[in-house]
């Protein structure tokens, strides 16, 4: 059976325990820190090539920038302006590898309109720049997986997308990208490194590096800097530490990059990574004004639109939300917990408001997240302009730093990563997850439209089950065992009807889920779906997780009271003026992994 496909992959507690006990007694050939989206594709990289690896971060999978991004796989539309070419054909291969072989179950083609609002100039200009993305991208679509652009006009425009003002669009260009659920598909890359043998542990913070000969951080006289041999790691789920000593370190930590930095003393890094804030709005279906009734190819259109800074996406998310954002201003507080201001707010809502017929009031906004994308630093002061692509470097022996890049690109930056890390080990084969499905995309074919088949015999309803296929792919069965092992677990969430209760009991048993923030951030999206912001959901998803991991009574009030003051503080924060304000009405409310 492949490695990819066993249980293996399963992040239960006892997994969990059993990786923790044996971290402290094994040398392994890479430790990666950090466990966004680089991080994990790192571990399954290193782990699928037969090294062994571990990977610790210090909060939950996903829980920084990579489950607070836009949620599209793409290429990049608007680097062609800068002229990143390469940045824009390496994005493309990626996005087609995660389309067809990677991810097909969280990664769908997805139709934008790039509305026209000046003469015929504009059509000309945007066209041969979506021309162009079309042909660079063409090579690694051979079956069309995604489709060529085709120029509307304005009543063509009008009837894709109804919502659009009319006295403003004179027409469009439909173009396609793809969208993800950023955070599951983090956690199918985790899971799928689990499967290949690799030690995982969340909520264990690194907080110092090893460095041969006892720690010292560098020879006397000038001599060469001692080697980094391993890493102290903190297990915040019962507040003792261990070592992990390993061959080779691999940071990728993010904006969080200066932390290792820092760890390193007089050693530090050169690598220089600035914090960008981008800020996401998410609203239901009937907000935009009739928008999307037309589909193309029974997928609803989003839009993307030019502002004096950066573009604004107007993304659907499912069928009854949308996602609009993002603003791209530089962020130099709290990193664990950005916050967004009201000014962010009204930025989104007056760029949206310009072109659509009915206008997004405050009241209309279900969630909003915010998150930091890692820039590398350049000459330029707008984090708009700086640098989206990646660099790996080695400043002292036994440690490789990766940071910068796009969540597109995160198996290259992976790659690069291990490549640097393993130079000195002998006999190591080449990466080889170009052609690696995740977890959930082994048998897609085999399940992906049949949904009624799978409902058959288990009382949940297709359209449930056809949600469960494009959250947990070919383990979607998983799931309905559960559910076939107690109907009560088929019932839908209390204030969150999308999801199932048994998918609460599973997020504990196979994803990880240590937390009540876990499951109702990032395993599911409840947090940002609902107006309630997952509060309503909170008591049931609780009591069912203190179930699986054996909690008291104090602790699951605990949990609850945690996530509840977490959403006041951020309601807050929305209200505040500016980001320093924010940013201090966000902190009122501590991590929930602080307390233990």
């Amino acid at each position: 059976m492949h490695p990819g496909e066993t249980d293996r992959t399963l992040l239960s507690p006892e997994r969990r325990r059993a990786d923790r006990a044996r971290l402290a007694d094994e040398v392994v050939d890479v430790l990666v820190i950090g466990g966004g989206v680089t991080g994990a594709g790192a571990a399954l990289d290193a782990a699928s090539r037969g090294l062994s690896v571990a990977l610790v971060e210090a909060r939950d999978w996903a829980a920084g920038t990579s489950s607070r991004s836009s949620k599209l796989i793409h290429g990049g539309l608007r680097y062609l302006e800068q002229l990143a070419f390469p940045l824009v054909h390496e994005a493309l291969k990626e996005r087609a590898r995660l389309v067809r072989t990677i991810a097909p179950h969280l990664v769908t083609p997805l139709p934008f309109l790039l509305p026209l609002t000046a003469p015929v100039w504009q059509r000309a200009y945007f066209g041969a720049g979506v021309a162009l993305y079309d042909v660079l991208g063409a090579a690694f679509t051979p079956g069309r997986d995604i489709p060529r652009h085709r120029h509307l006009s304005r009543k063509k425009t009008l009837a894709a997308f109804p919502g659009l003002r009319g006295d403003v669009v004179r027409g469009s260009i439909r173009y396609w990208d793809a969208q993800v659920d950023d955070a599951r598909h983090t956690l199918a890359v985790v899971r799928t490194a689990a499967g290949y043998g690799a030690r995982v542990l969340s909520s264990a913070r690194v907080v110092d590096l090893l460095r041969d000969g006892d720690g010292a951080s560098a020879g006397a006289g000038g001599a060469s800097p001692a080697p980094v041999v391993g890493a102290l790691v903190a297990d915040l789920t019962d507040g003792s530490s261990f070592p992990v000593r390993a061959r080779s370190v691999i940071a990728a930590t993010g904006v969080w990059s200066d932390d290792v930095g820092a760890m390193l003393g007089d050693t530090a890094p050169s690598v220089q990574v600035r914090a960008s804030k981008g800020v996401h709005l998410v609203v239901p279906r009937a907000a935009v004004d009739g928008a999307a009734l037309e589909t193309a190819g029974g997928t609803a259109s989003g839009l993307i639109l030019r502002t004096s800074t950066s573009v604004l996406f107007v993304i659907p998310w499912g069928r009854e939300r949308w996602i609009i954002g993002t603003t791209d201003t530089p962020w130099h507080l709290d990193r664990d917990h950005p916050a967004a201001s009201s000014a962010d707010i009204d930025y989104i809502l007056d760029q949206v408001n310009r072109v659509l017929v009915r206008a997004i009031t405050p009241d209309d906004i279900l969630g909003v997240y915010a998150g930091l994308r890692p820039l590398l630093a350049g000459e330029s002061d707008q984090t708009s302009r700086l640098s989206r692509e990646h660099a790996v470097l080695t400043p002292v022996p036994g440690l490789v730093l990766v940071a910068g890049g796009k969540y597109t690109t995160y198996r290259v930056m992976a790659e690069d990563a291990v490549d640097a890390a393993v130079a000195g080990l002998p006999g190591v084969p080449a990466s080889r997850t170009a052609r690696l499905p995740l977890v959930g995309a082994h048998r897609w074919a085999e399940v992906e439209g049949r949904a009624a088949e799978l409902a058959a015999g288990s009382g949940v309803p297709e359209e449930t089950v056809a949600r469960l296929l494009r959250r947990h792919g070919d383990r979607t069965r998983d799931v309905l065992d559960l559910v076939r092992s107690d109907a009560a677990l088929g019932r839908p969430l209390d204030g969150a009807p999308g999801y199932l209760t048994a998918e609460v009991v599973h997020a504990v048993l196979a994803e990880g889920a240590l937390h009540l923030d876990d499951v109702l951030t990032r395993r599911t999206r409840v947090s940002i779906e609902t107006a309630h912001r997952g509060v309503e959901s909170a008591p049931q998803v609780a009591r069912l997780m203190a179930g699986v991991l054996g909690w008291d009574d104090e602790r699951t009030a605990r949990e609850v009271a945690h996530y509840t003051a977490r959403v006041d503080a951020e309601r807050e924060s929305q209200r505040m003026p500016d980001d320093r304000t924010a940013d201090a009405a966000r902190l009122g409310a501590p991590d929930v992994r602080a307390g233990v």
